[in-house]
């Protein structure tokens, strides 16, 4: 048995000889890495790492994990092609781990499925390739399955960071693209996978952390932009709460914590702590861009329009996502500028909006549907002398769910209720043109989402029902439509319409095909039949609950009065002659 300095390499791996002490020291240290991680100490934590890299299974496993997160910041290819080498190089690391040991064997299964799936999603950005996206699915799949027959507790409790978010995920998934996904062997079942990486986040161990990061990802990012915009703030909070005590200046948690108060609608809290965000660290530039997004949109929320196109002008100089979208944000903030005003940099919006198309991108084979939506509404630039569009960060603004971000602050809403207003006028004052249709139709689904966060339900249905009558006359947003009939559903459920709520639903979901979003629109409209389908169930439950009540309460009364008869003919019996009641 190796004991230090004079053993081998191979004593000294997670899984040698002494292999419950070895695990336990290279856990040891992966925590202490991960702990650098998350106080901004980025590079600290890598160093820490390297030097076992090819020796130990969590070594290699949180190094490799670590560099992929920076890849998918960063963007850039040869990040991402050394993420992929990294992560091919420590499987290699899993499959010489001594597997004489059943307990070493379990960690050594787990890692190596994390792994794979980890790889898998490399895949997906790096070959722009579906199918070979479903192949590391089912890769991942048949190495689950492995692991599971091994212990299906302790497994559960090890892999819930890693296999039960895509269960998660793809709850919210339309059924059409989840049977697609279901062949590559993941199924979605969003109780399950809550379930297991809440119990995951509750420990102390190395995985807790990173269980307790996805579900964060998943409660303000995942069921809001996938979902009806509702958020799940409240579990967030909670489980954010003692991170902030233990990581007070951890960029990644002031990150959360400003998501947190964005969706709450306080947005200078929110901005205060994206702002605290950046400062926090300078290590990875790329940690800034996340922050910028999120503080451009504030600012928009706010129709600061200077300041938010700051931010954009900030993401196209330097990250690598987008390209085509800050562009299209960076002319959209210039166009909501009175016309005779100076423009940042003295530049001009007709000439960003024409160079949009020229920036779009792939991943996995296709463009990013907001990059297309982006770039079919800067298409009337091409024009010698183009209709500009009435509100494009408005416009955009809903795409992102961002109207209800501000529901909870009249004040806000009432500003863009006034910013339609004005360019609701300016289009009815100007000469019509073939666009005219179809930007007031715009102006009245937003004007429609306004009214209905001030309670005004009635005005809003009107403005829904004014674009779904003029179907038939719309002809470059063909996206209006299908999303009005997703918004005067989710009107009709607040007004307890449940039947009329799911007639327009399934009519959103089965008569239109191919236009601007569907992909985001199947999304929101899975996600309020299935809320819809939950206050049933729910609803069922309750009146069984409720006939349980009844028939105990009978019961109870029953046995009540049949104590009471019992007494009387008892005392009657003291009085009475047994012969006499014979």
């Amino acid at each position: 048995m190796s004991n230090g300095k004079d053993g081998t390499a191979e004593d000294n791996k997670c899984g040698g000889s002494s292999e419950v002490a070895s695990l336990k020291e290279c856990l040891d240290e992966c925590m202490e890495a991960l702990d650098l991680f998350l106080n901004n100490h980025f590079n600290e934590s890598l160093e820490r790492l390297r030097p076992r890299v090819n020796e130990s299974m969590y070594h290699a496993l949180i190094y490799a994990t670590v560099l992929e997160m920076q890849a998918m910041m960063t963007f850039q290819h040869e990040d991402l092609s050394n993420a992929g080498n990294t992560m091919k190089s420590a499987q290699e690391v899993f499959l010489v781990s001594d597997m004489n040991f059943y307990h070493v064997q379990l960690h050594a299964e787990v890692c190596f499925a994390e792994c794979q799936l980890q790889r898998a999603a490399l895949t997906f950005l790096q070959d722009e390739n579906m199918v070979s996206f479903i192949k590391g699915g089912i890769k991942v799949r048949n190495k689950v399955l492995l692991c599971f027959w091994g212990s299906v507790y302790t497994t559960v409790r090890f892999m819930g960071c890693c296999f039960f978010l895509p269960v998660q995920t793809l709850s919210l998934f339309p059924p059409r693209i989840l049977k697609l996904l279901e062949f590559a062997g993941f199924s979605g079942d969003k109780d399950l996978g809550l379930a297991l990486l809440r119990d995951g986040a509750t420990g102390t161990n190395l995985r807790s952390m990173l269980c307790a990061l996805l579900l964060l990802c998943y409660y303000t990012f995942l069921t809001f932009l996938l979902g009806t915009g509702e958020g799940e703030v409240a579990e967030a909070e909670t489980l954010l709460k003692p991170f902030q005590l233990r990581y007070p200046q951890g960029a990644i948690f002031l990150f959360f914590a400003g998501r947190i108060e964005e969706i709450k609608g306080n947005i200078d809290k929110a901005v205060a702590l994206f702002d605290d965000g950046c400062k926090a660290q300078q290590t990875w530039k790329q940690f800034h861009h996340m922050c910028y997004w999120e503080l451009m949109w504030c600012f928009t929320y706010k129709r600061e329009w200077k300041m938010a196109y700051f931010y954009a002008d900030l993401l196209s100089q330097e990250s690598r996502w987008s390209k085509a979208m800050y562009m299209y944000m960076k002319a959209a903030y210039l166009s909501m500028l009175p016309q005779d005003e100076a423009r940042p940099f003295g530049e001009d919006e007709v000439e960003l909006f024409r160079r949009v198309p020229t920036l779009k991108q792939k991943i996995a084979g296709k463009s990013p549907p907001t990059e297309k939506f982006a770039i079919r509404k800067a298409r009337r630039y091409k024009s010698p002398q183009p209709v500009r569009l009435p509100v494009p960060v408005l416009e955009m603004m809903y795409i992102w769910n961002g109207f209800s971000m501000i529901k909870k602050q009249p004040q806000l809403t009432e500003g863009m209720l006034q910013t339609l207003s004005e360019a609701e006028r300016r289009i009815l004052e100007a000469p019509e043109n073939e666009y005219t249709l179809d930007d007031c139709c715009v102006i009245h689904m937003l004007k429609g989402l306004c009214l209905k966060n001030q309670g005004l339900l009635r005005d809003a249905e009107d403005h829904f029902i004014k674009v779904c009558a003029n179907e038939k006359k719309i002809r470059f947003d063909d996206y209006l439509v299908p999303n009005c009939l997703v918004e005067l559903s989710l009107l009709y459920v607040d007004q307890g319409r449940r039947e009329e709520a799911i007639k327009l639903l399934r009519k959103a979901k089965h008569n239109y095909k191919d236009y601007s979003m569907e992909s985001r629109t199947q999304f929101r409209v899975h996600a309020a039949l299935s809320k819809l389908k939950e206050v049933r169930l729910l609803r069922f439950h309750s009146g069984l609950l409720g006939l349980k009540s009844d028939f105990q309460l009978r019961e109870r009364r029953l046995q009540e009065n049949s104590s009471i008869n019992t007494k009387y003919l008892k005392r009657i019996s003291n009085v009475i002659p047994f012969r006499t009641l014979k």
